[in-house]
């Protein structure tokens, strides 16, 4: 014979009791299809669920949560992002302005078609895609290595292609595609067989740095190679870069400006030549 539980009686409101249901319900505490209170409550009494206050979380875990969620939005890491948004929002620390900026990335998230590059790269599976350039002509690729990364003030998917036909860069780099992300068409991406590749076409390129630059300069973790002082010209650093783009890396040392020398390969340096020059007739400097 079952033992008659002893009842007693809750007295809240309807929406407090939604609540309570859908915690039931995502708990698996159901009473055949109907989500079950009285065993919520039961293991809240047997200690089996743990209540602990959702207003002790400091500011500055709060603005690191944030942080973190920002970043990998900027990384196209969209899923992970949503994640971390939803745990800030059952949190009853939040601001007003923070809570409806959170509220409003929920309810808008990117598109489809950025989660869904997001889930190949994951995935590491192959994938084809149709773009359209700035002079508006359609390019179809087929992509077997791509990263989400951010050059400048946009964001980009790096990726090693199949296609080749119409990339400037030197021979060893022309798989190598960087295509903004803005200009992929939705419903323009699909899978395809094939092996994902371990990462994108690099070349090892060498520079010089002089003066405050080579006193000043920051190892870059996922690209240099080499960063050092050389022994015989103590105020010169030098520095070894993989790159995968030369228009890329083009853009960055043209800041650095006399400060930097490219070294080698021969090829890399014969093309920034190329470079220099065509800005000196730019300028129409005899």
């Amino acid at each position: 014979m079952s033992r008659k539980g002893q009842s007693i009686t809750l007295s809240i409101s309807d929406r407090d009791k939604a609540q309570l249901e859908a915690i039931a319900r995502e708990l698996g505490m159901m009473w055949g299809d109907r989500p079950n209170i009285s065993k919520l409550v039961e293991a809240i009494a047997r200690r089996q669920l743990l209540i602990a206050p959702n207003i002790d979380w400091k500011e500055p875990r709060l603005q690191a949560l944030k942080q973190a969620m920002d970043a990998l939005i900027d990384a196209g890491n969209i899923q992970a992002a949503l994640d971390i948004a939803n745990l800030l929002l059952e949190r009853s620390e939040l601001s007003i302005p923070l809570q409806r900026e959170i509220e409003r990335f929920i309810e808008n998230p990117p598109p489809a078609w950025r989660i869904e590059i997001e889930r190949y790269i994951h995935r590491q599976q192959p994938f084809q895609l149709t773009y359209e350039d700035a002079a508006e002509r359609v390019w179809h690729f087929h992509i077997y290595h791509a990263i989400i990364t951010r050059h400048e003030d946009r964001q980009y998917l790096d990726c090693w292609c199949e296609e080749s036909e119409g990339n400037q860069d030197l021979e060893e780099l022309k798989h190598n595609w960087s295509l903004r992300l803005d200009r992929i068409p939705e419903a323009a991406i699909a899978p395809i067989k094939g092996e994902w590749r371990d990462s994108l076409d690099y070349i090892p390129v060498e520079m010089h740095l002089f003066r405050g630059l080579a006193l000043g300069y920051k190892t870059k973790n996922t690209e240099d190679i080499t960063n050092e002082q050389l022994p015989e010209f103590p105020q010169v650093r030098q520095v070894v870069r993989r790159v995968s783009s030369t228009f890329w890396f083009f853009r960055e040392i043209l800041r650095y400006g006399e400060d930097c020398v490219i070294v080698a390969p021969e090829s890399v340096r014969d093309r920034f030549n190329q470079k220099l020059q065509a800005l000196y007739r730019r300028y129409n400097i005899q």
